[in-house]
């Protein structure tokens, strides 16, 4: 008599699999929390290199949750509240004992301004989310908290970068990169979030290669590939803006050809 097969489960126990990647999630809180102390101590290379450790991390903790079939409402609002921490304070916290603390009461209310727009944009995530169609789940409404997290880093990240072939004045660039960041971190600009990205199974070794050499250049040449990351990220804005409108407007054709079948019928 054949044995009857079992399912093979990444994770069996239920309990376990809600619980591992939120302790991704948390791990990743404090890994941001602990950039803000290497920043007040003036290591503003390892603060920086802690905000992107907490960025991986966070963008492997939904995609884990996922996988194992652990997602929960728990760890989504949880997610929420730790990206606050790691992507908004830390990163204001880092920025004002640079070079925002120079600008005195002013600095400091950029700082304010930064860490409300990061709150704001995630709690519009948290509504939106469940209301969109399966096409605008592939983009996220305004720039994301961990990539804006980054972006607001990007000078402290070229003043220690190999890359400094102009001289910039960071009194006025650093709050200028804040007032920008911010205002796209609100914003209703379609940004690319890669959750549902389909990659053919032909090229799928192309695409380990390029993760394992883009993690290589990170260890090697980190400065320097997080600057010419920012910079990619930020040109791409234009081309995720014009690929939503044209995915748009063909889905809303596509829904007004079916409304009129159906009331031929």
């Amino acid at each position: 008599m054949e044995q009857p097969k079992k399912n093979f489960n990444l994770v069996s126990n239920k309990n376990s699999r809600i619980i591992l990647p939120n302790i991704f999630t948390l791990v990743g809180v404090c890994i941001g929390l602990s950039s803000i102390k290497f920043a007040f101590d003036g290591r503003f290379e390892i603060a920086v290199l802690a905000i992107i450790a907490a960025s991986i991390i966070d963008g492997l903790d939904g995609r884990i949750a996922r996988l194992i079939k652990g997602t929960s409402k728990v760890g989504k609002e949880l997610d929420s509240l730790t990206d606050v921490i790691s992507f908004g304070v830390a990163p204001a916290f880092i920025m004002y004992f640079w070079k925002l603390n120079e600008l005195g009461r002013i600095g400091w209310l950029i700082c304010l301004i930064y860490v409300v727009c990061v709150a704001l944009r995630l709690a519009r995530f948290n509504v939106n989310s469940s209301n969109q169609s399966y096409w605008q789940e592939n983009f996220f409404e305004g720039v994301p908290s961990p990539a804006g997290g980054v972006l607001v880093l990007m000078p402290l990240i070229f003043s220690l970068s190999e890359l400094q072939l102009i001289q910039i004045n960071f009194d006025y660039i650093v709050p200028l990169f804040f007032v920008v960041i911010s205002i796209l971190l609100i914003s209703k600009i379609p940004t690319y979030s890669l959750k549902r990205i389909v990659v053919p199974r032909s090229t799928t070794i192309f695409l380990l290669f390029g993760i394992v050499l883009y993690f290589g250049l990170l260890l090697i040449y980190n400065f320097n590939t997080i600057l010419l990351s920012g910079i990619i990220y930020l040109a791409v804005i234009p081309v995720s803006i014009v690929h939503y409108f044209k995915i748009k407007s063909r889905f809303k054709t596509q829904l007004e050809d079916t409304e009129d079948d159906e009331d031929i019928l």
